[in-house]
């Protein structure tokens, strides 16, 4: 018998900390960079974004994604102990040894399952989804537990305006299930390419073995988000375009079939800009970006769970996921619900 993957549940975490954009234009004058509501609202579409306390132990990036894993297995009506793997999606991991996915499975209790981290940047929950369609699809697994999370605060140079405007804390979760290939819900095809020769348009240069952090280079801000906005932009509306097209061309499909589309949140004029290159109109476009900014590998995940449960997403429909993220890693999903 062939095997597909289905997604069966869905479900999302985030800090209580809300930082406004007038708290945070006030937060960084503090340190002499000006900015307001309006600049950042007019230049990315965020309003506001969640912020971890790093001294509370249940916003961890692994107590975020533990809440969010929770959320997805209720929904898919699983418990931790019909998990046979974890794919944990994350650049800001807890820790660099042991992997997140392993403190996630620790706090799970998901005793049966193996678990690994990839990190893919904004594209991680996508790479994570086709990673776990694979394996289910192999005959290796039956449940998958995906998870994107991210702790960017933590990373991001709150002296840089262009940068730290962007980027919030927040988890998304997945439980994909085996089905047979002709289940009418199910994965349907994917695109995943990455280029590497783009790898200083979004980096961390200190912090791994290349580069220790030392007093100098943490003084240089060298151990935070370094970013190319402007050449990012053009990047990355070419590129999500191109993994939409594709993916879709695969099932000889046009933007038309499409019901939902789910591209990364990185910022409101991107994702104006490929809906646009793609003639698809706006209002079937799922956004939280405006509430949550860029979470990078959870962006899709979280946007996917609100869409779920406002029933927004209805069961026989078709959804695209489309993200890039540093590296350049970029890849798109299509399924029907």
């Amino acid at each position: 018998m062939a095997f597909a993957a289905k997604i069966l549940g869905t479900g999302s975490a985030f800090p209580q900390r809300r930082l406004t954009n007038d708290e945070l234009a006030h937060q960084i004058a503090a340190g002499g960079v000006e900015t307001n509501d309006r600049w950042i609202r007019e230049r990315t579409g965020i309003r506001e974004r969640r912020i971890t306390d790093t001294g509370n132990s249940a916003e961890t990036n692994s107590s975020l994604g533990t809440q969010a894993a929770r959320n997805a297995l209720a929904m898919a009506k699983k418990s931790a102990a019909d998990i046979d793997q974890i794919i944990y999606a994350t650049c800001t991991p807890d820790t660099i040894i042991p992997s997140t996915a392993c403190w996630l499975q620790q706090k799970l209790g998901a005793d049966r399952a193996w678990a690994m981290d990839i990190n893919a940047a904004c594209s991680g929950f996508v790479y994570g989804v086709v990673t776990g369609e694979q394996f289910i699809k192999s005959g290796h697994a039956r449940t998958v537990l995906v998870v994107g999370a991210e702790v960017l605060s933590q990373f991001v140079n709150w002296t840089d305006r262009t940068s730290c405007i962007l980027f919030g804390d927040g988890a998304g979760a997945a439980v994909l299930e085996r089905v047979s290939d002709d289940s009418p819900g199910r994965i349907l095809s994917s695109h995943l390419l990455s280029n590497g020769s783009l790898n200083g348009l979004f980096l961390i240069p200190a912090g791994g073995s290349k580069l220790e952090v030392t007093p100098e280079r943490f003084h240089q801000n060298l151990h935070k988000i370094q970013m190319n906005g402007r050449e990012i932009f053009k990047v990355a509306v070419r590129t999500l375009v191109e993994c939409a097209t594709r993916v879709l061309e695969q099932n000889q499909m046009t933007v038309a079939d499409l019901d939902w589309f789910v591209p990364h949140q990185a910022n409101i004029r991107i994702i104006e800009a490929v809906a646009d290159r793609l003639n698809y109109p706006m209002d079937r476009v799922l956004v939280n970006v405006d509430r949550f900014g860029n979470t990078s590998a959870a962006t899709i995940p979280t946007v996917l769970d609100g869409a779920l449960r406002d029933g927004r997403i209805e069961p026989g429909q078709t959804v695209l996921f489309d993200a890039f993220g540093a590296g350049l890693t970029a890849g798109s999903v299509l399924l029907r619900w």
